[in-house]
C-alpha cells in the first residue's frame, strides 16, 4: 500500500424485520426538513411509505416529496430535486428504495450547495466534491424487501 492515509466511512446500516425502528433515532441527529426521495412508488403498494410517513410525523418532521425517480436517473430529473431542496431549505434527505432512488440522493445532496452547475463540475471537468458540501447536505439511504 502506498502512504499514509484515514478512511472513514461514516454509514450506519441496519438490517432485519425491525430496522425500520432505527428511524427514530436517526433523525434525532437532523434538521426539521425532510426530503423523502422515492420512485415510481412501489414504497405506496407494499406499505413502507406510510411506517414510514408515520415515524417522521411522529419525529415532527416537514417532509418534502421527491417522487418519480426513475432508472438511471436523468440531469432533468437531478436539476428538479436540486430546486426541491434549495427551495424547502432540506435538512436532511432520505432515500427509500433500490439503488438509482439512492444515487440521485447523492447526487442531489452533493449538488445542491454546488456554486456550478453540476454536470460541467462532476462530470465534463470531473471535480471531485470537497468536503463541505458532504458536511451540509446529509443523506441516509434506506430499502427494505417488499413486503408479503
Amino acid at each position: 500500500m502506498l502512504g499514509n492515509f484515514k478512511y472513514a466511512n461514516p454509514t450506519r446500516i441496519y438490517f432485519g424485520e425491525d430496522s425500520l425502528e432505527n428511524l427514530h433515532g436517526e433523525l434525532k441527529n437532523y434538521g426539521k426538513n425532510i426530503l423523502l426521495v422515492y420512485g415510481g412508488g412501489a414504497i405506496k403498494k407494499n406499505g413502507i411509505y406510510d411506517d414510514i410517513i408515520s415515524i417522521l410525523k411522529k419525529e415532527n418532521k416537514n417532509v418534502i416529496e421527491d417522487a418519480g425517480v426513475m432508472p438511471n436517473p436523468t440531469l432533468k430529473k437531478l436539476y428538479e430535486g436540486i430546486k426541491i431542496a434549495k427551495e424547502n431549505k432540506i435538512d436532511f434527505i432520505l432515500a427509500v428504495g433500490g439503488g438509482s432512488v439512492c444515487d440521485y440522493a447523492k447526487a442531489v445532496s452533493v449538488s445542491v450547495h454546488c456554486t456550478e452547475d453540476p454536470w460541467e463540475k462532476f462530470f465534463v471537468k470531473a471535480e471531485e466534491p470537497i468536503q463541505k458540501l458532504f458536511r451540509s447536505a446529509v443523506f441516509l439511504q434506506w430499502w427494505e424487501p417488499a413486503r408479503k
